[in-house]
């Protein structure tokens, strides 16, 4: 019994998403969060939460050879999101002591700033998912 659960995550290991899957699959996950999000007019609590669990969950989701892409992502894909928010929906970034005047890069760099925390713990999740998932990778041994 205890040999077949020994086996099972190897099986399930061939279910892993290669690193332009969970990318294409990160991004359009935050597309719909952040949509659903700006029902309200206004990025808050729930682009927030969004965001840590989609960039939690694709270093869990990832084959082993993705690990520098799902470790690298996070930055890229909040920069992405608040870039896209600053372009097309500038009134959705209500931030305190920002001028009317600021163009798209002074607001993403702003939203970046005002939403760091989410950026900092999802961040933080995704290399500690790869830390714990580099560290528990059986040892390969040769074959004999």
């Amino acid at each position: 019994m205890s040999s077949a659960l020994w086996r099972a995550p190897r099986n399930l290991a061939s279910h892993d998403l290669t690193a332009r899957q969970a990318v294409v699959l990160a991004v359009a996950a935050m597309l719909v969060v952040t949509a659903l999000d700006l029902a309200d007019g206004r990025l808050g609590l729930a682009f927030s939460v969004g965001f840590v669990l989609v960039v939690a969950t694709v270093p869990v989701a990832v084959r082993s050879d993705a690990f520098f892409t799902a470790g690298v992502f996070p930055p890229l894909l909040f920069v992405a999101v608040m870039l896209a928010v600053s372009a097309f929906f500038d009134s959705a970034l209500v931030i305190e002591g920002l001028p009317a005047s600021a163009g798209v890069l002074g607001r993403t760099l702003s939203g970046t700033i005002e939403f760091g925390v989410p950026l900092l713990i999802g961040h933080a999740l995704a290399l500690g998912a790869i830390v714990v998932r580099v560290l528990r990778e059986p040892a390969s041994s040769p074959r004999r």
